[in-house]
Protein backbone atom coordinates (compact mmCIF):
# COMPACT_ATOMS: atom_id res chain seq x y z
CA UNK A 1 0.00 0.00 0.00
CA UNK A 2 2.97 2.23 0.92
CA UNK A 3 4.19 1.80 -3.00
CA UNK A 4 0.93 1.71 -4.62
CA UNK A 5 1.19 -1.81 -5.88
CA UNK A 6 -1.88 -3.22 -6.12
CA UNK A 7 -0.74 -6.72 -7.58
CA UNK A 8 1.41 -7.11 -4.69
CA UNK A 9 -1.70 -5.91 -2.36
CA UNK A 10 -3.96 -8.32 -3.80
CA UNK A 11 -1.55 -11.19 -3.23
CA UNK A 12 -1.12 -10.14 0.31
CA UNK A 13 -4.97 -10.12 0.94
CA UNK A 14 -5.44 -13.52 -0.37
CA UNK A 15 -2.68 -15.01 1.39
CA UNK A 16 -4.67 -13.23 4.40
CA UNK A 17 -7.94 -14.82 4.29
CA UNK A 18 -5.71 -17.98 3.48
CA UNK A 19 -3.81 -18.11 7.17
CA UNK A 20 -7.05 -16.26 8.54
CA UNK A 21 -9.46 -19.40 7.49
CA UNK A 22 -6.75 -22.13 8.62
CA UNK A 23 -7.10 -20.08 12.08
CA UNK A 24 -10.85 -20.30 12.03
CA UNK A 25 -11.40 -16.25 11.66
CA UNK A 26 -13.98 -16.78 8.63
CA UNK A 27 -15.19 -12.91 9.23
CA UNK A 28 -11.81 -11.25 8.82
CA UNK A 29 -10.72 -13.83 6.24
CA UNK A 30 -13.91 -13.24 4.20
CA UNK A 31 -13.11 -9.73 4.23
CA UNK A 32 -9.54 -10.00 2.67
CA UNK A 33 -10.36 -12.49 0.01
CA UNK A 34 -12.76 -9.77 -0.73
CA UNK A 35 -10.48 -7.06 -1.05
CA UNK A 36 -8.53 -9.27 -3.12
CA UNK A 37 -11.64 -9.81 -5.25
CA UNK A 38 -12.27 -5.68 -5.63
CA UNK A 39 -8.42 -5.36 -6.32
CA UNK A 40 -8.28 -8.14 -9.25
CA UNK A 41 -11.68 -6.69 -10.44
CA UNK A 42 -9.97 -3.31 -10.81
CA UNK A 43 -6.95 -4.65 -12.56
CA UNK A 44 -8.66 -6.56 -14.63
CA UNK A 45 -6.85 -9.61 -13.60
CA UNK A 46 -8.63 -12.80 -14.40
CA UNK A 47 -6.05 -14.89 -13.04
CA UNK A 48 -6.01 -13.15 -9.48
CA UNK A 49 -9.86 -12.65 -10.06
CA UNK A 50 -10.65 -16.69 -9.80
CA UNK A 51 -8.07 -17.19 -7.13
CA UNK A 52 -9.93 -14.82 -4.84
CA UNK A 53 -13.60 -16.14 -5.85
CA UNK A 54 -11.91 -19.58 -5.54
CA UNK A 55 -11.10 -19.00 -2.09
CA UNK A 56 -14.13 -17.11 -0.95
CA UNK A 57 -15.85 -20.46 -2.15
CA UNK A 58 -12.96 -21.94 0.35
CA UNK A 59 -13.85 -19.38 3.36
CA UNK A 60 -17.35 -19.78 2.92
CA UNK A 61 -17.70 -23.43 2.86
CA UNK A 62 -15.20 -23.93 5.75
CA UNK A 63 -17.45 -21.55 7.81
CA UNK A 64 -20.26 -24.12 6.56
CA UNK A 65 -18.78 -27.38 8.13
CA UNK A 66 -17.00 -25.78 10.92
CA UNK A 67 -20.63 -24.30 12.15
CA UNK A 68 -22.15 -27.72 11.76
CA UNK A 69 -19.88 -30.09 12.68
CA UNK A 70 -21.67 -30.22 16.29
CA UNK A 71 -24.49 -31.47 14.99
CA UNK A 72 -25.05 -35.53 13.45
CA UNK A 73 -27.30 -33.76 11.10
CA UNK A 74 -27.41 -35.97 7.18
CA UNK A 75 -26.35 -33.90 3.96
CA UNK A 76 -29.10 -31.25 3.09
CA UNK A 77 -30.77 -30.88 7.15
CA UNK A 78 -28.26 -28.40 8.26
CA UNK A 79 -29.51 -25.36 10.06
CA UNK A 80 -30.46 -22.54 7.88
CA UNK A 81 -26.58 -20.40 8.54
CA UNK A 82 -25.03 -23.42 7.49
CA UNK A 83 -26.95 -23.88 4.28
CA UNK A 84 -26.50 -19.96 3.98
CA UNK A 85 -22.27 -20.66 3.61
CA UNK A 86 -22.14 -23.20 1.73
CA UNK A 87 -25.02 -21.68 -0.64
CA UNK A 88 -22.66 -18.74 -0.67
CA UNK A 89 -19.40 -21.45 -1.20
CA UNK A 90 -21.49 -22.79 -4.37
CA UNK A 91 -21.88 -19.27 -5.94
CA UNK A 92 -18.16 -18.31 -5.66
CA UNK A 93 -17.03 -21.48 -6.97
CA UNK A 94 -19.14 -21.68 -9.50
CA UNK A 95 -18.12 -17.88 -10.63
CA UNK A 96 -14.61 -18.99 -10.64
CA UNK A 97 -15.62 -22.30 -12.86
CA UNK A 98 -17.01 -19.63 -15.46
CA UNK A 99 -13.60 -18.02 -15.45
CA UNK A 100 -11.30 -20.51 -15.53
CA UNK A 101 -12.80 -22.77 -18.01
CA UNK A 102 -12.94 -19.21 -20.45
CA UNK A 103 -9.00 -19.15 -19.81
CA UNK A 104 -9.01 -22.32 -20.69
CA UNK A 105 -7.37 -23.40 -17.07
CA UNK A 106 -8.01 -27.36 -17.01
CA UNK A 107 -6.38 -28.20 -13.33
CA UNK A 108 -8.49 -25.36 -11.90
CA UNK A 109 -11.48 -26.54 -13.71
CA UNK A 110 -11.14 -29.91 -12.30
CA UNK A 111 -10.89 -28.20 -8.20
CA UNK A 112 -13.51 -26.14 -8.86
CA UNK A 113 -16.05 -29.20 -10.22
CA UNK A 114 -14.73 -31.45 -7.24
CA UNK A 115 -15.14 -28.73 -4.73
CA UNK A 116 -18.47 -27.76 -6.49
CA UNK A 117 -19.49 -31.40 -6.09
CA UNK A 118 -18.67 -32.06 -2.37
CA UNK A 119 -20.67 -28.66 -1.88
CA UNK A 120 -23.83 -29.39 -3.53
CA UNK A 121 -23.66 -32.99 -1.69
CA UNK A 122 -23.74 -31.20 1.54
CA UNK A 123 -27.27 -28.93 0.26
CA UNK A 124 -28.57 -32.62 -0.40
CA UNK A 125 -28.55 -31.51 -4.57
CA UNK A 126 -26.99 -34.69 -5.06
CA UNK A 127 -28.13 -34.93 -8.43
CA UNK A 128 -26.02 -32.18 -9.48
CA UNK A 129 -22.90 -33.40 -6.76
CA UNK A 130 -23.09 -36.39 -9.30
CA UNK A 131 -23.15 -34.04 -12.28
CA UNK A 132 -20.12 -32.01 -11.23
CA UNK A 133 -18.08 -35.20 -9.63
CA UNK A 134 -18.74 -37.05 -13.71
CA UNK A 135 -16.59 -33.49 -14.74
CA UNK A 136 -14.61 -34.19 -12.26
CA UNK A 137 -13.58 -37.73 -12.68
CA UNK A 138 -13.16 -36.59 -16.56
CA UNK A 139 -10.63 -34.05 -16.33
CA UNK A 140 -8.71 -36.52 -13.58
CA UNK A 141 -8.41 -39.35 -16.29
CA UNK A 142 -7.04 -36.97 -19.02
CA UNK A 143 -4.51 -35.70 -16.62
CA UNK A 144 -3.98 -39.43 -14.93
CA UNK A 145 -4.26 -37.74 -11.62
CA UNK A 146 -4.82 -41.64 -9.73
CA UNK A 147 -5.62 -40.17 -6.61
CA UNK A 148 -7.99 -36.78 -8.00
CA UNK A 149 -9.92 -40.29 -9.61
CA UNK A 150 -10.34 -42.14 -6.85
CA UNK A 151 -11.61 -39.55 -5.07
CA UNK A 152 -14.12 -38.64 -7.59
CA UNK A 153 -15.00 -42.68 -7.77
CA UNK A 154 -15.63 -42.35 -3.72
CA UNK A 155 -17.84 -38.82 -3.76
CA UNK A 156 -19.81 -40.59 -6.53
CA UNK A 157 -20.79 -43.58 -4.73
CA UNK A 158 -21.68 -41.99 -1.50
CA UNK A 159 -24.41 -39.55 -3.65
CA UNK A 160 -25.89 -42.59 -5.39
CA UNK A 161 -26.15 -44.21 -1.74
CA UNK A 162 -28.40 -41.47 -0.85
CA UNK A 163 -30.28 -41.49 -4.42
CA UNK A 164 -30.68 -45.17 -3.54
CA UNK A 165 -28.97 -46.24 -6.57
CA UNK A 166 -26.49 -48.94 -4.33
CA UNK A 167 -25.60 -51.53 -7.66
CA UNK A 168 -24.19 -48.01 -9.38
CA UNK A 169 -22.66 -46.86 -5.95
CA UNK A 170 -20.94 -50.54 -5.35
CA UNK A 171 -19.87 -50.16 -8.89
CA UNK A 172 -17.89 -46.82 -8.26
CA UNK A 173 -16.92 -48.00 -4.62
CA UNK A 174 -14.93 -50.93 -6.86
CA UNK A 175 -13.28 -48.68 -8.75
CA UNK A 176 -12.16 -47.23 -5.75
CA UNK A 177 -10.81 -49.75 -4.31
CA UNK A 178 -8.73 -50.91 -7.74
CA UNK A 179 -7.42 -47.85 -7.34
CA UNK A 180 -6.42 -47.92 -3.74
CA UNK A 181 -4.66 -51.47 -3.91
CA UNK A 182 -3.05 -49.80 -7.23
CA UNK A 183 -1.28 -47.10 -5.27
CA UNK A 184 -0.77 -48.80 -2.84
CA UNK A 185 -2.35 -47.18 0.22
CA UNK A 186 -3.13 -49.87 2.98
CA UNK A 187 -5.79 -47.31 4.62
CA UNK A 188 -7.73 -45.99 1.43
CA UNK A 189 -8.27 -50.08 0.35
CA UNK A 190 -9.85 -50.38 4.21
CA UNK A 191 -11.76 -47.68 3.16
CA UNK A 192 -13.17 -49.15 0.08
CA UNK A 193 -13.74 -51.99 1.78
CA UNK A 194 -15.55 -50.70 4.59
CA UNK A 195 -17.96 -48.77 2.10
CA UNK A 196 -18.28 -51.88 -0.29
CA UNK A 197 -19.18 -54.08 2.83
CA UNK A 198 -22.24 -51.57 3.88
CA UNK A 199 -23.29 -51.54 0.68
CA UNK A 200 -23.99 -54.79 0.04
CA UNK A 201 -25.39 -54.76 3.31
CA UNK A 202 -28.23 -52.10 1.99
CA UNK A 203 -28.20 -54.69 -0.84
CA UNK A 204 -28.88 -57.39 1.39
CA UNK A 205 -25.62 -59.66 -0.42
CA UNK A 206 -24.52 -60.52 3.40
CA UNK A 207 -21.94 -62.36 1.89
CA UNK A 208 -19.98 -60.71 0.16
CA UNK A 209 -20.42 -57.94 2.84
CA UNK A 210 -18.63 -60.15 5.18
CA UNK A 211 -15.94 -60.53 2.54
CA UNK A 212 -15.19 -56.64 2.20
CA UNK A 213 -15.65 -56.23 6.19
CA UNK A 214 -13.20 -58.92 6.80
CA UNK A 215 -10.55 -57.78 4.66
CA UNK A 216 -11.39 -54.07 6.92
CA UNK A 217 -10.87 -55.69 9.63
CA UNK A 218 -7.73 -57.25 8.64
CA UNK A 219 -5.87 -53.73 7.49
CA UNK A 220 -7.50 -52.28 10.55
CA UNK A 221 -5.60 -54.58 12.62
CA UNK A 222 -2.51 -54.79 10.44
CA UNK A 223 -2.61 -50.52 10.95
CA UNK A 224 -3.39 -50.72 14.59
CA UNK A 225 -7.25 -49.06 13.85
CA UNK A 226 -8.81 -49.84 16.85
CA UNK A 227 -12.13 -47.46 15.99
CA UNK A 228 -12.05 -49.07 12.17
CA UNK A 229 -11.68 -52.43 14.05
CA UNK A 230 -14.54 -51.79 15.84
CA UNK A 231 -16.63 -50.66 13.73
CA UNK A 232 -15.80 -53.71 11.37
CA UNK A 233 -16.52 -55.87 14.20
CA UNK A 234 -19.93 -54.30 14.69
CA UNK A 235 -20.62 -54.83 11.15
CA UNK A 236 -19.30 -58.41 10.71
CA UNK A 237 -22.12 -59.12 13.71
CA UNK A 238 -24.80 -57.40 12.30
CA UNK A 239 -24.26 -59.27 8.73
CA UNK A 240 -24.01 -63.11 10.87
CA UNK A 241 -27.03 -62.37 12.26
CA UNK A 242 -28.88 -61.53 9.35
CA UNK A 243 -27.67 -65.08 7.66
CA UNK A 244 -28.20 -66.53 11.16
CA UNK A 245 -25.36 -67.51 11.97
CA UNK A 246 -25.87 -66.44 15.49
CA UNK A 247 -22.70 -68.35 17.54
CA UNK A 248 -20.40 -66.12 15.11
CA UNK A 249 -22.34 -63.15 15.31
CA UNK A 250 -22.21 -63.40 19.12
CA UNK A 251 -18.34 -63.53 18.69
CA UNK A 252 -18.10 -60.52 16.69
CA UNK A 253 -20.34 -58.79 19.23
CA UNK A 254 -18.35 -59.32 21.86
CA UNK A 255 -15.15 -58.29 20.17
CA UNK A 256 -17.22 -55.10 19.67
CA UNK A 257 -17.56 -54.59 23.15
CA UNK A 258 -14.06 -55.23 24.73
CA UNK A 259 -12.89 -52.83 21.82
CA UNK A 260 -15.27 -50.13 22.65
CA UNK A 261 -14.29 -50.21 26.30
CA UNK A 262 -10.35 -50.38 25.41
CA UNK A 263 -11.12 -46.90 23.04
CA UNK A 264 -13.50 -45.38 25.67
CA UNK A 265 -16.78 -45.13 23.14
CA UNK A 266 -20.01 -45.46 25.24
CA UNK A 267 -22.08 -45.64 23.03
CA UNK A 268 -20.27 -48.59 21.07
CA UNK A 269 -20.32 -49.88 24.70
CA UNK A 270 -24.44 -50.06 24.62
CA UNK A 271 -24.91 -50.94 21.12
CA UNK A 272 -22.87 -53.87 21.57
CA UNK A 273 -24.88 -54.97 24.77
CA UNK A 274 -27.89 -54.48 23.30
CA UNK A 275 -26.61 -56.76 20.18
CA UNK A 276 -25.39 -59.74 23.23
CA UNK A 277 -28.55 -59.46 25.27
CA UNK A 278 -30.77 -60.19 21.60
CA UNK A 279 -28.29 -62.81 20.51
CA UNK A 280 -28.06 -64.86 24.02
CA UNK A 281 -32.09 -64.53 24.44
CA UNK A 282 -31.70 -66.57 20.56
CA UNK A 283 -29.24 -68.66 21.39
CA UNK A 284 -31.18 -69.65 24.98
CA UNK A 285 -28.24 -68.66 26.94
CA UNK A 286 -29.41 -67.03 30.40
CA UNK A 287 -28.59 -63.57 30.76
CA UNK A 288 -27.27 -63.80 34.34
CA UNK A 289 -24.82 -66.39 33.57
CA UNK A 290 -21.24 -65.38 33.09
CA UNK A 291 -19.40 -66.58 29.71
CA UNK A 292 -15.72 -66.92 30.26
CA UNK A 293 -13.53 -65.98 27.00
CA UNK A 294 -13.19 -69.59 26.09
CA UNK A 295 -17.11 -69.89 25.16
CA UNK A 296 -17.59 -66.62 23.50
CA UNK A 297 -14.10 -66.77 21.59
CA UNK A 298 -13.16 -62.89 22.67
CA UNK A 299 -10.01 -62.98 21.55
CA UNK A 300 -8.90 -60.86 17.81
CA UNK A 301 -7.18 -63.57 16.45
CA UNK A 302 -8.04 -66.27 15.47
CA UNK A 303 -11.81 -66.40 14.53
CA UNK A 304 -13.24 -69.42 15.41
CA UNK A 305 -14.97 -71.32 18.43
CA UNK A 306 -13.80 -74.44 20.41
CA UNK A 307 -16.27 -76.51 18.06
CA UNK A 308 -14.70 -75.99 15.11
CA UNK A 309 -10.84 -76.24 16.09
CA UNK A 310 -10.89 -79.23 14.04
CA UNK A 311 -11.99 -77.14 10.94
CA UNK A 312 -9.86 -75.53 8.52
CA UNK A 313 -10.82 -72.20 8.23
CA UNK A 314 -11.80 -70.28 4.99
CA UNK A 315 -10.71 -66.63 4.31
CA UNK A 316 -13.41 -64.46 3.32
CA UNK A 317 -11.45 -62.69 0.63
CA UNK A 318 -12.82 -61.76 -2.76
CA UNK A 319 -9.49 -63.65 -3.78
CA UNK A 320 -10.44 -67.00 -1.99
CA UNK A 321 -14.28 -66.37 -3.19
CA UNK A 322 -13.01 -66.63 -6.34
CA UNK A 323 -11.60 -70.05 -5.90
CA UNK A 324 -14.37 -71.33 -4.17
CA UNK A 325 -16.98 -70.40 -6.47
CA UNK A 326 -18.84 -68.14 -3.86
CA UNK A 327 -19.79 -71.41 -1.63
CA UNK A 328 -19.70 -71.03 2.17
CA UNK A 329 -18.41 -74.46 4.48
CA UNK A 330 -21.46 -76.59 5.79
CA UNK A 331 -20.58 -77.78 9.34
CA UNK A 332 -21.58 -81.65 8.75
CA UNK A 333 -23.74 -83.18 11.50
CA UNK A 334 -20.65 -84.77 13.79
CA UNK A 335 -19.66 -81.16 14.28
CA UNK A 336 -23.04 -80.07 15.14
CA UNK A 337 -23.18 -82.89 17.70
CA UNK A 338 -20.43 -81.92 19.15
CA UNK A 339 -20.74 -78.66 19.58
CA UNK A 340 -23.57 -79.01 21.54
CA UNK A 341 -22.06 -81.73 23.66
CA UNK A 342 -19.92 -79.09 24.46
CA UNK A 343 -22.19 -76.61 25.04
CA UNK A 344 -24.25 -78.79 27.69
CA UNK A 345 -21.25 -79.73 29.41
CA UNK A 346 -20.78 -76.29 30.09
CA UNK A 347 -23.93 -75.58 31.04
CA UNK A 348 -23.73 -78.15 33.42
CA UNK A 349 -20.58 -77.10 35.22
CA UNK A 350 -21.79 -73.55 35.22
CA UNK A 351 -25.77 -74.52 36.53
CA UNK A 352 -23.64 -76.08 39.58
CA UNK A 353 -24.26 -72.63 41.39
CA UNK A 354 -28.01 -71.61 42.21
CA UNK A 355 -29.97 -69.32 40.82
CA UNK A 356 -30.21 -66.73 44.30
CA UNK A 357 -26.26 -66.93 44.76
CA UNK A 358 -26.18 -65.48 41.34
CA UNK A 359 -28.42 -63.16 41.21
CA UNK A 360 -27.28 -61.75 44.71
CA UNK A 361 -23.70 -62.01 43.42
CA UNK A 362 -24.36 -59.85 40.56
CA UNK A 363 -26.22 -57.05 42.49
CA UNK A 364 -23.34 -56.43 44.89
CA UNK A 365 -20.90 -56.62 42.17
CA UNK A 366 -22.99 -53.84 40.48
CA UNK A 367 -23.23 -52.02 43.88
CA UNK A 368 -19.13 -52.00 44.24
CA UNK A 369 -18.67 -51.06 40.87
CA UNK A 370 -20.69 -48.00 40.87
CA UNK A 371 -20.58 -47.45 44.53
CA UNK A 372 -17.04 -47.65 45.38
CA UNK A 373 -15.87 -44.72 44.85
CA UNK A 374 -18.03 -43.02 47.44
CA UNK A 375 -18.08 -45.47 49.22
CA UNK A 376 -14.12 -44.74 49.57
CA UNK A 377 -14.69 -41.18 50.20
CA UNK A 378 -16.93 -41.71 52.69
CA UNK A 379 -14.57 -44.20 54.86
CA UNK A 380 -12.91 -42.59 58.07
CA UNK A 381 -10.41 -43.77 60.83
CA UNK A 382 -12.22 -44.78 64.27
CA UNK A 383 -10.22 -45.01 67.76
CA UNK A 384 -11.99 -45.62 70.61
CA UNK A 385 -10.77 -44.87 73.69
CA UNK A 386 -11.56 -44.73 77.24
CA UNK A 387 -13.27 -41.18 77.56
CA UNK A 388 -15.20 -42.16 74.68
CA UNK A 389 -16.96 -44.90 75.30
CA UNK A 390 -19.25 -43.75 78.46
CA UNK A 391 -20.42 -40.78 75.97
CA UNK A 392 -21.28 -43.67 73.11
CA UNK A 393 -23.58 -45.69 76.02
CA UNK A 394 -24.98 -42.41 77.21
CA UNK A 395 -25.89 -41.88 73.13
CA UNK A 396 -27.31 -44.90 73.07
CA UNK A 397 -29.50 -44.97 76.30
CA UNK A 398 -30.66 -41.53 75.15
CA UNK A 399 -31.48 -42.70 71.41
CA UNK A 400 -33.88 -45.83 72.92
CA UNK A 401 -35.42 -43.05 75.59
CA UNK A 402 -36.16 -40.22 73.37
CA UNK A 403 -36.83 -42.51 69.92
CA UNK A 404 -35.46 -41.76 66.45
CA UNK A 405 -37.38 -38.79 64.96
CA UNK A 406 -36.48 -36.71 68.58
CA UNK A 407 -32.87 -38.08 67.96
CA UNK A 408 -32.60 -36.77 64.34
CA UNK A 409 -34.38 -33.53 65.81
CA UNK A 410 -31.78 -33.02 68.26
CA UNK A 411 -28.53 -33.67 66.27
CA UNK A 412 -30.38 -31.40 63.94
CA UNK A 413 -30.58 -28.46 66.60
CA UNK A 414 -26.68 -29.12 67.65
CA UNK A 415 -25.37 -29.02 63.91
CA UNK A 416 -27.57 -25.98 62.97
CA UNK A 417 -25.09 -23.88 64.43
CA UNK A 418 -21.85 -25.20 63.17
CA UNK A 419 -23.91 -25.14 59.53
CA UNK A 420 -24.83 -21.72 59.56
CA UNK A 421 -21.05 -20.39 60.44
CA UNK A 422 -20.41 -22.22 57.22
CA UNK A 423 -22.10 -20.34 54.95
CA UNK A 424 -20.37 -17.56 52.46
CA UNK A 425 -22.02 -14.01 51.87
CA UNK A 426 -21.79 -12.90 48.07
CA UNK A 427 -21.37 -9.06 46.94
CA UNK A 428 -24.58 -7.89 45.79
CA UNK A 429 -23.74 -7.98 42.06
CA UNK A 430 -21.12 -10.54 41.65
CA UNK A 431 -18.61 -10.09 38.72
CA UNK A 432 -18.27 -6.19 38.91
CA UNK A 433 -14.99 -5.37 40.99
CA UNK A 434 -15.41 -1.62 40.35
CA UNK A 435 -16.91 -0.17 43.00
CA UNK A 436 -17.68 3.13 41.94
CA UNK A 437 -19.43 1.92 38.67
CA UNK A 438 -22.00 0.08 41.34
CA UNK A 439 -22.18 2.74 43.51
CA UNK A 440 -23.60 5.17 40.47
CA UNK A 441 -25.45 2.64 39.28
CA UNK A 442 -26.99 2.43 42.74
CA UNK A 443 -27.74 5.76 43.27
CA UNK A 444 -29.22 6.46 39.47
CA UNK A 445 -31.71 3.36 39.61
CA UNK A 446 -34.80 4.42 42.41
CA UNK A 447 -36.01 0.32 42.14
CA UNK A 448 -34.46 -2.20 43.71
CA UNK A 449 -34.24 -4.60 40.78
CA UNK A 450 -31.88 -3.80 38.15
CA UNK A 451 -33.39 -4.15 34.30
CA UNK A 452 -31.77 -4.66 31.18
CA UNK A 453 -29.53 -2.16 31.07
CA UNK A 454 -27.77 -3.53 33.63
CA UNK A 455 -27.29 -6.93 32.48
CA UNK A 456 -26.07 -5.58 29.15
CA UNK A 457 -23.58 -3.42 30.87
CA UNK A 458 -22.84 -6.83 32.91
CA UNK A 459 -22.07 -9.31 30.27
CA UNK A 460 -20.03 -6.54 28.03
CA UNK A 461 -17.38 -6.35 31.43
CA UNK A 462 -17.97 -10.27 31.99
CA UNK A 463 -17.44 -11.04 28.08
CA UNK A 464 -14.03 -11.53 27.93
CA UNK A 465 -14.23 -13.64 31.36
CA UNK A 466 -16.45 -15.94 29.67
CA UNK A 467 -14.60 -16.50 26.62
CA UNK A 468 -11.49 -17.28 28.71
CA UNK A 469 -13.22 -19.49 30.47
CA UNK A 470 -14.93 -21.88 27.16
CA UNK A 471 -12.62 -25.13 26.36
CA UNK A 472 -11.55 -26.67 22.81
CA UNK A 473 -13.49 -30.19 22.42
CA UNK A 474 -11.49 -33.26 22.99
CA UNK A 475 -9.75 -34.20 19.30
CA UNK A 476 -11.09 -37.11 17.74
CA UNK A 477 -9.84 -40.59 17.86
CA UNK A 478 -8.04 -41.31 14.69
CA UNK A 479 -9.37 -44.08 11.83
CA UNK A 480 -7.69 -43.98 9.11
CA UNK A 481 -9.14 -46.93 7.57
CA UNK A 482 -13.17 -45.20 8.19
CA UNK A 483 -13.95 -42.58 5.82
CA UNK A 484 -14.60 -39.31 6.55
CA UNK A 485 -17.80 -39.50 5.26
CA UNK A 486 -19.42 -41.75 8.03
CA UNK A 487 -21.49 -44.63 6.39
CA UNK A 488 -23.37 -45.48 9.18
CA UNK A 489 -25.55 -42.03 8.85
CA UNK A 490 -25.87 -42.88 5.52
CA UNK A 491 -27.54 -46.31 6.39
CA UNK A 492 -29.67 -44.94 8.90
CA UNK A 493 -30.37 -42.33 6.38
CA UNK A 494 -31.86 -45.30 3.84
CA UNK A 495 -33.32 -47.20 6.14
CA UNK A 496 -35.25 -44.87 8.49
CA UNK A 497 -38.15 -44.45 5.69
CA UNK A 498 -38.41 -48.82 5.72
CA UNK A 499 -38.54 -48.71 9.55
CA UNK A 500 -41.56 -46.80 9.37
CA UNK A 501 -43.06 -48.85 7.08
CA UNK A 502 -42.65 -52.12 9.09
CA UNK A 503 -44.12 -50.37 11.64
CA UNK A 504 -48.26 -51.67 12.59
CA UNK A 505 -51.04 -50.84 14.98
CA UNK A 506 -51.75 -53.07 17.81
CA UNK A 507 -55.61 -54.52 17.00
CA UNK A 508 -58.17 -53.33 19.36
CA UNK A 509 -59.31 -54.89 22.20
CA UNK A 510 -63.21 -56.02 21.73
CA UNK A 511 -64.99 -55.95 25.15
CA UNK A 512 -66.70 -59.11 26.32
CA UNK A 513 -69.76 -58.70 27.22
CA UNK A 514 -71.25 -60.49 30.18
CA UNK A 515 -74.40 -62.55 30.28
CA UNK A 516 -76.86 -64.07 27.46
CA UNK A 517 -78.50 -62.34 24.63
CA UNK A 518 -81.88 -61.65 25.47
CA UNK A 519 -84.68 -63.14 22.45
CA UNK A 520 -86.53 -61.05 20.39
Amino acid sequence: RTLGDKVGEAKASGNLGNTLKVLGKFDEAIACCNRHLEISRELEDKVGEARALYNLGNVHHAKGKHTGRCGDQDPGEFPPEVKDSLQKAAEFYEGNLLIVREIGDKAAQGRACGNLGNTNYLLGNFSAAIRYHEERLAIAKEFGDKQAERRAYSNLGNAHIFLGEFDVAAEKYRKTLQIAKLLGDKALEAQACYSLGNTYTLLRDYEKAIEYHMRHLQIAQELSDHVGEGRACWSLGNAHTALGNHEDAMQFANQHLQISKEIGDETGQLTAQMNLADLKQVLGINGNQHMDESDVGISRRPFRRHSMENMELMKLTPDKKGETGGARPKMNKFMKSASVAVEVDREKKDKQMTQEEMSEDSFFDLLSKFQSRRIDDQRCSFKPTAQSEPKLESTENSLKETGSEEFLDMVAGIQSSRMNDQRAELPRYPGLNSQEVITQYLHNQPTEEPDDAFFEMLMRCQGSRIEDQRSAMPPPRPAPTVPDEDFFSLIQKVQSSRLEEQRTTLPKLIPETTGKKKKK
